[in-house]
């Protein structure tokens, strides 16, 4: 059963919005087996809505690894702190592609929570983003 339309333009507008990538990883819905996701940034079951300023276009992964969530521990401090919101957060304030560019760090404490609680450098998504690097697809323009 298909999806109904109203969902397919909100998912296109969000798409748009996005430039065709993951808000939270930056990972391209072109070479994505499957079909990028309506994340609710504010979780519904945490009182959030599906208004277009609570709503971001994620990956299955981010959105998977993500759920519910609205904060982690910071793996450096152990301290409980904000996910990064792409809402509201500027991407590059809180990571930067390190080492060979296929890794993503964290340069604050919700970058760090974030790249840990959604395995942002789990070893397919870094493969993935190697093998865009060779086809100068990666890393994203920002």
């Amino acid at each position: 059963m298909g999806e109904s339309s109203s969902i397919t333009r909100l998912r296109e507008e969000l798409a748009r919005r996005a430039r065709g990538r993951c808000e939270y990883c930056l990972a391209t819905d072109a070479y994505s087996a499957t079909v990028f996701q309506i994340e609710h940034v504010h979780p519904m079951s945490r009182g959030g809505s599906s208004a277009l300023e609570n709503l971001a276009y994620a990956c299955t992964a981010c959105n998977v690894h993500k759920a519910c969530r609205i904060d982690a521990l910071d793996p450096i401090s152990q301290e409980r702190v904000p996910l990064f919101n792409p809402r509201i957060d500027s991407w590059t304030a809180h990571f930067r592609w390190d080492g060979d560019g296929a890794r993503l760090a964290g340069n604050t404490p919700a970058g760090r929570a974030t790249v840990e609680a959604l395995q942002l450098n789990h070893r397919g998504r870094v493969r993935m983003r190697q093998v865009l690097q060779t086809m100068g697809e990666h890393p994203p323009a920002l």
